[in-house]
């Protein structure tokens, strides 16, 4: 029963009604065909918590090897993964109205063309947005740290904070940064458990990082997080 459960979730909760798609998060035919199913997050991995809140740490060095489709299918999960049928994810979320926005920035991941892709939760899916590595440009604008090049792949975060505005108003600055450190977050201690390093970088310009990574307006950078093997 409980495998069935999460098999339901994972299969097309976006399409079943009990989760809301948000203005500009529907589905149309060009997004089908470019839509990459990810890997099923494994729920089964035995790692310790206690021992990935010891062994966590910054990592700013990463071995020249790529990710795996399905370590990054793990991570983006933890970040955003949907847990319900109710539609409620990894992270809490003031309302459950999910202001946040997750993209992989594939430089070297095995299975992907080095390129942008939006995650979406609701399908477990990808989304090729732009077909080229952005990491070089993402470090030029986090104020020239070239170390993160190094790193074969990048998740950023985004807000949309209009999301959360519309029901708490002014309070919703605090809400959006309290969900974006739990997503953060859940992406190094995932990280520990699959034996790879991570780091949130925040030193950047937001306008060009959301320039590079074509946000739309209303939805704005907030981390970036490298990611690689130790």
């Amino acid at each position: 029963m409980r495998g069935l459960f999460r098999a339901i979730t994972l299969a097309g909760l976006a399409f079943s009604g009990v989760q809301t798609l948000w203005p500009g998060e529907g589905f149309n035919n060009d997004e089908v065909d470019t839509m990459i199913k990810l890997p099923a997050p494994n729920y089964e991995a035995k790692f310790d918590l206690n021992r990935a809140l010891q062994e966590r740490r910054s990592l700013r060095e990463y071995r020249d090897t790529p990710l795996s489709l399905s370590e990054a299918a793990q991570l983006l999960w933890s970040a955003q993964g949907v847990t319900s049928l109710g539609g409620f994810r990894t992270v809490p979320s003031a309302g459950a109205l999910y202001p946040l926005e997750c993209y992989l920035v594939a430089g070297k991941v095995e299975g992907l063309a080095a390129g942008l892709y939006k995650y979406t939760p609701v399908k477990h899916t990808l989304t090729l947005t732009q077909p080229r590595d952005l990491r070089a440009e993402l470090a030029a604008a986090s104020l020239g740290q070239n170390w993160m090049t190094k790193a074969p792949a990048f998740i950023v975060i985004s807000a949309v904070h209009e999301r959360t505005a519309s029901r708490y108003g002014e309070r919703a600055n605090r809400y959006i940064h309290m969900e974006v450190g739990h997503a953060a977050q859940n992406i190094a201690l995932e990280a520990v458990a699959l034996g790879l390093g991570a780091v949130d970088v925040g030193a950047f310009s937001d306008l060009e990082v959301k320039k590079i990574l074509g946000l739309p307006a209303g939805e704005e950078p907030l981390c970036i997080v490298p990611v690689g093997r130790k």
